[in-house]
């Protein structure tokens, strides 16, 4: 069950059998049902979460009471609230399931220890880090410097899998956009 997330390390760096089983023991799987949250707005996140199978989100509930997607998660990539978990605060996201899903959590502790043991480990989630900041502010500059169909459209030409295994309400919040709007661009009436 570990398996996909060691090959997903072992595309940045290379662990020895000990590092692996280290690895291992710090590690808790998780099976998510479809609309099932791993953390609610106002809870501590104390865990970062690779996804095995299946689809996840991160969320916000606006002021008009509107959910906000700001992030989803696919096999072999990582969703937390990195803030919460670091800074130890509640959080003021939701990440919930999608669809049914399988998941590996690592809890803050364990992931202390886990790279005071195998250092390595501390250039991984650095390059994996990187990737994800990279992402989101190429995200926020689309958001600023696009039309809502321009972005549409860049989105489904770069993520061809996410707009057939998204609910059209998500991915137009994520695109920051309304369901109705989303149709229009769909249908090529904008």
């Amino acid at each position: 069950m570990y398996i996909p997330l060691i090959n997903h390390i072992e595309k940045f760096i290379s662990l020895d059998e000990n590092e692996t089983q280290l690895l291992r023991d710090a590690l808790q799987f998780k099976t998510l049902k479809k609309k099932e949250n791993l953390l609610h707005a106002g809870q501590i996140c104390h865990h970062q979460y690779f996804i095995i199978k299946g689809c996840c989100r991160n969320f916000i509930i606006n002021d008009k009471g509107n959910e906000q997607t700001t992030q989803f998660g696919i096999e072999n990539w990582w969703l937390s609230d990195f803030l919460s978990y670091h800074n130890e605060r509640p959080s003021d996201f939701y990440i919930q399931a999608i669809e049914n899903s399988e998941i590996i959590a690592i809890e803050k502790i364990d992931m202390e220890d886990l790279l005071v043991k195998v250092p390595k480990l501390e250039r991984y989630f650095r390059l994996v880090l990187q990737k994800a900041f990279g992402a989101s502010q190429m995200r926020i500059k689309y958001l600023y410097t696009q039309s809502a169909e321009e972005r549409y459209h860049f989105f489904n030409d770069s993520f061809p899998e996410f707009t057939q295994r998204i609910p059209q309400y998500m991915l137009a919040s994520y695109l920051d956009f309304s369901p109705e709007f989303l149709s229009k661009i769909r249908a090529g009436k904008v």
